[in-house]
């Protein structure tokens, strides 16, 4: 049982770090939230598409970093039976961002390889760029007729 005893103070290790004297006990929730800002503006202020493809990278770190900080246990342990433990940590919260994070993976690829196909299809991948162009084409479309 010697790994576990290195699991613990590794984690106990981690666990003193953050809840050491002066440091800010809401500190690690308002880096989420600046992480959480700091996506949403990119998708909306970005008009390039490989960015805005970041943006929502960098916001999806944000909600697994809001998820796993929720589901920490002070003092909590590794869920594995042993003589002394009382608190045990629930695995299953990192279970699902485990899961998460492999259908963020799969959706960013399905996202920049939609980005590689519009490049193909327009040219660009700026947003205003390719609206611009759908505009034109619906112009052509009514034989220059306006509405």
């Amino acid at each position: 049982m010697e790994w576990l005893e290195t699991l613990n103070q590794t984690y106990a290790h981690y666990d003193a770090l953050l809840h050491q004297p002066g440091f800010p006990g809401l500190a690690l929730y308002w880096l989420i939230v600046v992480l959480m800002m700091t996506g949403f503006y990119i998708v909306i202020a970005q008009e390039n598409l490989v960015k805005k493809i970041v943006g929502l990278n960098v916001f999806q770190v944000s909600v697994f970093l809001f998820y796993i900080t929720m589901a920490k246990v002070d003092g909590g342990t590794a869920p594995i039976l042993a003589d002394g433990i009382e608190a045990y940590s629930n695995p299953l919260p990192h279970v699902l961002i485990l899961t998460a994070i492999v259908v963020g993976v799969a959706t960013t690829a399905l996202g920049l390889a939609l980005v590689v196909r519009i490049n193909k299809s327009f040219g660009t991948i700026e947003d205003d760029d390719i609206r611009a162009m759908e505009n034109a084409q619906e112009v052509e479309g009514d034989g220059g007729k306006a509405s």
